[in-house]
């Protein structure tokens, strides 16, 4: 009989589902619009605009954070914003310090940290990473 064969695939393709991971908290963004800054002391400029994909359930608000990789002391702050569900982060959705190494070219990584708790407060629920050479 072909019943059972069939039984066992249907449930075997149902666990499957079930057991697929939800797609990766990522963030992606680029420096357009940003003025030109290489003299060492940057500006308190607008955010830039974030394309957020994959953000944990139970997200109420994401706390980003940028750090230069190559001087990683350095403070440019960052900003923390309530959930965006169109996976679109506008430009200017926080201030922070514009990326403007005195010497060549710098690598600034931006960490999107995903939270239970309004205004970044309560559990990390997720943590993702984007970066990009500036210049």
């Amino acid at each position: 009989m072909t019943i059972r064969p069939v039984l066992l695939a249907a449930a075997t393709i149902a666990l499957m589902a079930a057991a697929a991971p939800a797609q990766a908290f990522s963030i992606a963004f680029d420096w357009s619009g940003l003025k030109s800054c290489t003299s060492g002391r940057p500006n308190t400029v607008d955010s830039p605009p974030f394309r957020i994909s994959g953000l944990p359930a139970g997200t109420k608000s994401v706390v980003f954070k940028l750090v230069d990789v190559n001087v990683p002391t350095y403070n440019h702050g960052g900003g923390t914003v309530a959930v965006s569900q169109s996976g679109q982060l506008p430009r200017g959705a926080f201030k922070y310090k514009s990326p403007c190494p005195p010497n060549g070219r710098h690598t600034y990584e931006w960490t999107a940290t995903a939270k239970d708790g309004a205004r970044g407060s309560g559990k990390t629920l997720g943590v993702a990473k984007a970066r990009l050479a500036y210049p």
